[in-house]
């Protein structure tokens, strides 16, 4: 039995799976915050018409299944105000901001494998050789990945997953989804967190070694390090919304726009938020292409 053949039908596989795909919310849900595609410093304060008119922008009336999106979007809150987000505060008020800034290092290296194969599908070589000198020179310079040596030497990160690639092919979100603990998504980007965990070498690596209390660790790390950087954000941006989840949902769909587009989406700045209050996770190439 191969091991793609053990990942699926052998004992407990399934399980893992699964966990592994749930655990990977806490980035993609709880953790996540708005990207506005926008260099920090610039100033982004709009008017609500100014608001009204980019939101038109993004297509807000595709969610037939808004009823049940919003019972499963006041059950992930839930379990952010309870769990994740004093599991984010207590992180970041224990642990060093270069402590911090290693671990996200770290695992950003991980993830080279998934970011080097959507390069790859796209047809992005450039950003591919990127991904790979990065990866190189963190892994042995940089110890492991630990340290980010090649973003100070020109190779800025940037993220990709499989998502993306479908929809740098065209391919539509189709219906919004918000599942529970993974927050909000689409029919697209949840094929696409699937097919990114069978592009993930550590997925075999877990389910050959029996390894799931530490491939489940990763993205469970990942989604605390990111909540912690944006608590007082996303605070802002509920306390700033009059419906917060159709602000999430815009707001969601602004960012799988950008990210699709590698940063050459026009700039949607947030009512009544500066972007000198985001803690960014933009792809830094993509803060070099918006003026």
């Amino acid at each position: 039995m191969n091991v793609l053949t053990g990942l699926v039908t052998g004992n407990g596989a399934l399980r893992r799976l699964a966990l592994a795909l749930a655990a990977t919310v806490i980035v993609a849900g709880c953790a996540s915050r708005p990207d506005t595609g926008q260099a920090p410093g610039s100033e982004s304060a709009v008017s609500a018409g100014e608001a009204d008119l980019y939101d038109s922008e993004i297509d807000d009336t595709n969610d037939p299944l808004e009823i049940p999106n919003r019972f499963l979007f006041a059950f992930n809150m839930t379990l952010d105000v309870f769990i994740i987000k004093p599991a984010a505060a207590t992180y970041r008020f224990l642990v060093p901001t270069p402590v911090r800034d290693s671990l996200r290092s770290f695992l950003r290296n991980l993830r080279t494998p998934v970011i080097l194969a959507n390069d790859l599908f796209q047809g992005e070589f450039e950003r591919a050789q990127t991904t790979l000198t990065r990866f190189a020179l963190n892994t042995t310079v940089g110890v492991v990945g630990l340290f980010d040596v090649a973003d100070g030497w020109g190779y800025a990160f940037h993220d990709e997953d499989f998502g993306q690639t479908l929809g740098s092919y065209g391919i539509g979100e189709g219906v919004y989804l918000v599942l529970p603990l993974f927050g909000p998504s689409s029919v697209r980007d949840g094929v696409g967190l699937g097919v990114d965990v069978f592009l993930d070498p550590l997925t075999y690596v877990a389910s050959e070694y029996d390894l799931e209390a530490e491939f489940l660790s990763r993205p469970l790390a990942e989604g605390i390090d990111k909540r912690s950087r944006n608590i007082e954000t996303l605070e802002d941006l509920q306390r700033d919304s009059i419906d917060f989840y159709a602000r999430v949902r815009s707001l969601y769909r602004q960012s799988r726009r950008n990210q699709i587009e590698n940063g050459r989406a026009a700039p949607q700045p947030l009512p009544g938020l500066s972007t000198n209050d985001f803690e960014y996770e933009l792809d830094d190439e993509q803060v070099g292409n918006v003026d």
